[in-house]
């Protein structure tokens, strides 16, 4: 049985250099700790890391024997968000924790019927497209937002809703 090169690091975008085979991934499947993928170059080797990791275009799987397989963003299905008042339309993004990708001139959210409706109705104009997904990470330097749900109960202290984060991580509530 032979033995697939393994990764138990990640070099990140900006701190490694030098030849490296490369791994296309979309926005989901760069959010990873254990994996067996396929380099561009055929070679299939296994992810092996000590916690999920959020991965971006440019960071670098470093294989045990040296080697590096770059990260890329796959194409992906997204809507290009763009409007007379940017910052109040990213707010509303914002406000609803869904990735997005901030360009000067437009932003970049994964394809969402709901979340496009909604910016419709706010002036927003939504065209579909398909190109990499680079969204930001957390405030908190590198990582990912979690998307969530919201679940309203409506009753005379108000509203409460709770997030159901991605990947069922965390759960947390709150009352407005």
């Amino acid at each position: 049985m032979t033995t697939l090169p393994t990764s138990h690091e990640i070099a990140r975008k900006g701190h490694w250099s030098g030849d490296a085979d490369t791994v296309t991934l979309s926005y989901e499947d760069r959010f990873l700790r254990r994996k067996v993928l396929t380099a561009g170059s055929g070679q299939r080797f296994l992810v092996d890391l000590a916690h999920t990791e959020s991965l971006d275009h440019g960071d670098a799987f470093r294989l045990a024997d040296g080697g590096l397989v770059e990260v890329r963003a796959a194409e992906e299905p997204l809507l290009a968000v763009s409007g007379d008042d940017l910052p109040r339309i990213a707010w509303h993004i914002g406000n609803r924790h869904t990735p997005c990708q901030i360009e000067p001139a437009r932003l970049l959210i994964q394809r969402d019927h709901v979340i496009r409706d909604m910016l419709q109705r706010i002036g927003a104009t939504v065209a579909e497209v398909d190109e990499p997904f680079t969204p930001e990470g957390g405030a908190y330097g590198h990582g990912r937002t979690h998307g969530h749900d919201h679940s309203h109960s409506h009753g005379p202290e108000g509203h409460a809703h709770e997030h159901s984060h991605e990947h069922g991580h965390q759960h947390h509530s709150h009352d407005h």
